[in-house]
């Protein structure tokens, strides 16, 4: 009976952290900030529109870039609110629901990436193992339904989430140490067990990120041991070079999130300032770099830069 008069202790809002130590210094860190979001909305945009208006790039490949895209900018659009509303305006308050909203959408967006990610995977494994039925393994019927079962996986493996944070007893801090509201950040505050909550976001990320990261991991041995039955070193040469953008997006997405992950884990010592960095750098990193590397490595979309540019340029002009 007390649990269910404690469940209805809950604070009206939460107190987001900007970065510790440059409380004085926002105004300089709000610039580059709004830089930030203003490239990976757009590079992530011309991505979008250039798969969608080239038909050269209608593949496979591409179609699971474009979802990266997606993925890339909703979780950017997840935490554009607070982060500026933080660095911006010095508005550090959050509705308690309005946290579990924005802890609900940034998690899923995060498992969507990471399952688009181990698609992509798959595409370089078929598209090296067997190039000359790459089109009919991989039809566009078999993307979609990809693409599908990533988002089903996402919304229900996250689904539960708020709903086991709406449950506990928040009567106690309500000051979180991120911009943004996140899990593990929102459980520490319960003044209750949450064993559960911790026992099902441990499944969650086994299930999503565990099992993704594994399969990533195996489609490279694979990948490996097909390009080394390759006779000539130049056809090597250019088979890996296929997949050097999508070692780039593993590594942008996975490093952050395992920094980020220890941190949590192993560094209670370590300063406030390092986890701030280390949270802002797990949502901040893939959506900006994300783009640059596609762009570097994709001449359509390069291109299509070019051309708002100089069409932007010519319009000023006139």
């Amino acid at each position: 009976m007390a649990n269910n008069n404690y469940s209805h202790f809950q604070h009206l809002y939460f107190v987001l952290a900007g970065i510790p130590g440059l409380e004085q210094k926002y105004y300089w860190v709000a610039f580059p900030l709004g830089a930030i979001y203003v490239i990976a909305l757009f590079g992530n945009g011309v991505i979008i529109s250039t798969i969608k208006s080239e038909l050269s790039l209608h593949i496979p490949m591409y179609y699971f870039l474009c979802m990266l895209a997606l993925a890339d900018t909703g979780l950017a659009l997840c935490t554009l609110p607070s982060m500026l509303g933080i660095f911006w305006f010095n508005y550090k308050f959050i509705a308690f629901d309005a946290c579990l909203v924005q802890m609900y959408f940034i998690h899923t967006f995060s498992a969507i990436e990471s399952g688009v990610l181990v698609a992509m995977a798959l595409d370089r494994v078929v598209a090296i193992w067997n190039p000359l039925r790459y089109s009919t393994i991989l039809t566009n019927g078999v993307v979609r339904r990809t693409g599908a079962v990533i988002l089903t996986r996402a919304v229900c493996v996250v689904f539960p989430v708020p709903f086991l944070i709406k449950r506990l007893p928040f009567y106690r801090s309500n000051i979180l140490s991120h911009s943004f509201c996140l899990h593990q950040d929102v459980m520490r505050l319960a003044c209750a067990s949450t064993r559960v909550n911790s026992l099902y976001g441990l499944i969650a990320v086994i299930f999503t990120k565990g099992s993704d990261s594994l399969s990533i991991l195996l489609s490279y041995v694979f990948i490996l041991r097909t390009v080394m039955t390759i006779a000539s070193g130049e056809g090597r040469l250019k088979a890996l070079n296929t997949c050097v953008s999508h070692i780039c997006a593993v590594l942008i997405f996975y490093v952050p999130l395992i920094g980020v992950s220890v941190i949590h884990r192993f560094g209670k010592h370590l300063s406030p300032l390092t986890h701030a960095l280390m949270a802002n750098a797990y949502l901040l990193v893939p959506p900006v770099l994300n783009p640059i590397v596609y762009t570097v490595k994709t001449k359509e979309i390069r291109r299509k830069i070019i051309q708002i540019f100089v069409k932007t340029k010519i319009t000023s002009e006139s």
